[in-house]
């Protein structure tokens, strides 16, 4: 069970969790398209869509690196356009995006509720949209979303509506393209992590103090891998989370995802609920 030969077209992929699934891809020998603004560092976010692109080839895979915005619809048609024209089709797509601001609805700017919206629902929506002629003409075709279950529970809601709104946006996609592509046996799911992920934007939003109480990214690039060499007739429209996929495959020890703290140490993500019994002060955000 593998990826090579399959192509890939992502949104983000220049750093963190999308591109180690990149990574974990083109090892198996996957083509890999980046859609990314990023080209030059961040002091604070480093990685660019050009290093991203040389780890893919480096771990096997190939690499197209396209610059734009995901918000942009001509870049992102024609992006679509180039990936299929260079690598003969599509046959995954990974909304990856996303934008993140933890303020409260009274602190939150209509600037960031608008770019949390179009960068992760219209993002997720208009990418998905636009590879589906594609999808159709594909042997085993995924659509893969970084969104969480959607859960009415109130807490959810008491210190981030307008983050939570977009993400649970996200998912609907996965809800809404599921139902519409089962007749073409196109899969569309969701992923998300069990535990707060260390990557360089959470550590600029939540905070540094994560890093013991966190994964890393390696544990969602596994647990991609998994769902998108399934069957796509057979797995569509679930909500899945990292370490229950990867439990599933038969994977027992998770320590070495670890990033330098124990088990019991580590923070719950957004939108989880844990195993067994949890310090409700290991929340990402609490």
């Amino acid at each position: 069970m593998s990826l090579a030969g399959k192509t890939i077209i992502m949104s983000g992929g220049s750093r963190g969790i999308g591109e180690a699934i990149a990574v974990k891809a083109a090892a198996d020998g996957a083509n890999v398209a980046l859609l990314a603004k990023t080209t030059e560092p961040h002091p604070k976010l480093p990685g660019t869509i050009h290093t991203a692109a040389e780890a893919i080839e480096r771990a096997g895979g190939q690499a197209l690196p396209l610059v734009g915005d995901i918000r942009d619809d001509a870049f992102v048609e024609e992006a679509v356009r180039q990936t299929a024209e260079r690598f003969g089709g599509i046959d995954i797509v990974v909304n990856n995006a996303s934008a993140i601001d933890l303020s409260s609805t009274e602190d939150v700017s209509m600037k960031k509720y608008d770019l949390m919206n179009d960068i992760n629902a219209r993002g997720s929506f208009l990418l998905s949209k636009t590879a589906i002629p594609w999808l159709k003409q594909a042997a085993n075709p995924h659509i893969l979303t970084l969104s969480p279950p959607i859960s009415t529970d109130p807490k959810w809601f008491t210190r981030h509506t307008a983050y939570t709104m977009a993400k649970y946006a996200m998912s609907i996609v996965t809800l809404g393209m599921a139902g519409e592509l089962a007749e073409h046996g196109v899969a569309a799911n969701s992923l998300w992590p069990r535990t707060a992920i260390d990557t360089a934007a959470v550590r600029n939003v939540v905070g540094a103090g994560l890093l013991k109480h966190s994964r890393t990214p390696q544990i969602m690039a596994d647990a991609a891998h998994e769902i998108l060499i399934k069957p796509s007739r057979e797995v569509t429209g679930q909500f899945f989370i990292d370490d229950d996929v990867l439990e599933a495959a038969g994977v027992t020890d998770f320590s070495v995802y670890l990033n330098g703290g124990a088990e019991e140490d580590l923070a719950l993500d957004f939108w989880v609920e844990p195993k067994g019994p949890h310090d409700p002060n290991l929340t990402m955000g609490a």
